[in-house]
């Protein structure tokens, strides 16, 4: 005879599948708006370009079974910063699907650059100069980039790096878990501006200065033996750990699913190449999906693959 423990209604009922999400791209002209949009789609989303404000709670409640990536910009014809706003706002309410607002931007001269090269005209200055388009749709713009969920400058990006940011943030998994892209840099050539973390290793000795090694890299044994030399690497290297060790828990806690931490040092050849890659490997000893590349090294086309951490996505 069959209990009440063991009856039908006494079972734990499974947890309904979350509704497909939903991403609304917008940002300046010239920024990526349409590299973004595809990476989406080929991540699975079904994308639509340039809606009206009009219908997009409608098109969201028709694929109510979809993930969707929504392009919507200046060209959209009743386009305005807080018009899109409110959307999002009313379409969160009455959906109830989770509605994430990215944001993509470039510096002026990076988008001034873009449209000299394709010698298109920006679609806000159609009978003035392109700077002119540019300061003008950023002021429209301002109010969303200061509400976005995210923001990509693709300033100094690729569009491999588009890809590889976008697919860490928007991609379609099934267990929750947080994905960490570590890389290293010179400081003489600026700061990723993708960083959530930075941290300068120009104080550890210097291989550069070893005629031996100065034609190596980080990814090099020798000038990774010479580094770990240096007295005040093992403290360094724990503290460091012992920092993120409670934050990727507090990062997953709060929704965030991707982490960019940027290494540091003059060249960008040595120190920070050897650092990040002991700080990627260890990464993966804490259960994070972890990336690693070496930008110096991708730019003067130097093997970025150490031998011990896997490139781009791991486990």
């Amino acid at each position: 005879m069959t209990g009440p423990a063991d009856s039908p209604q006494s079972q734990p009922l499974a947890p309904p599948p979350a509704a497909p999400p939903v991403v609304v791209i917008t940002g300046q002209s010239g920024a990526g708006l349409s590299t973004a949009l595809k990476a989406l789609e080929d991540l699975g989303y079904e994308a639509v370009d340039n809606l009206r404000l009009s219908l997009l709670t409608h098109l969201v409640e028709q694929a109510s079974d979809r993930p969707l990536a929504i392009g919507i910009d200046s060209r959209t014809r009743d386009f305005s910063a807080d018009a899109v706003l409110g959307e999002l706002d009313r379409l969160r309410r009455a959906t109830g699907r989770a509605v994430s607002l990215l944001f993509m931007e470039a510096s002026d001269e990076a988008l001034q650059r873009r449209y000299t090269e394709t010698r298109r005209p920006h679609p806000l200055a159609t009978d003035r100069p392109v700077p002119d388009g540019i300061a003008r749709e950023r002021t429209l713009l301002w109010p969303l980039r200061d509400n976005a969920d995210v923001v990509v400058d693709t300033t100094q990006l690729s569009i491999h790096d588009v890809r590889r940011l976008l697919g860490g943030h928007f991609r379609l998994d099934t267990a929750p878990s947080l994905h960490v892209f570590v890389t290293s840099f010179s400081f003489r050539h600026g700061v990723p501006r993708e960083a959530d973390l930075v941290f300068d290793v120009r104080f550890l000795d210097n291989p550069h200065w070893v005629p031996d090694l100065r034609p190596l890299t980080g990814n090099d044994a020798p000038v990774g033996a010479f580094i770990e030399k240096d007295g005040d690497f093992p403290a360094f290297f724990d503290n460091l750990t012992r920092l993120l060790a409670p934050l990727l828990p507090r990062y997953m806690s709060e929704g965030k699913r991707y982490l960019t931490i940027a290494v540091g040092c003059t060249g960008g050849r040595h120190r920070s190449v050897f650092v990040a890659n002991r700080l990627a490997a260890w990464l993966q000893t804490q259960g994070s999906r972890v990336g690693v590349a070496h930008r110096e090294l991708d730019r003067s086309g130097v093997s970025p693959e150490p031998a011990h951490v896997v490139n781009r996505e791991t486990r």
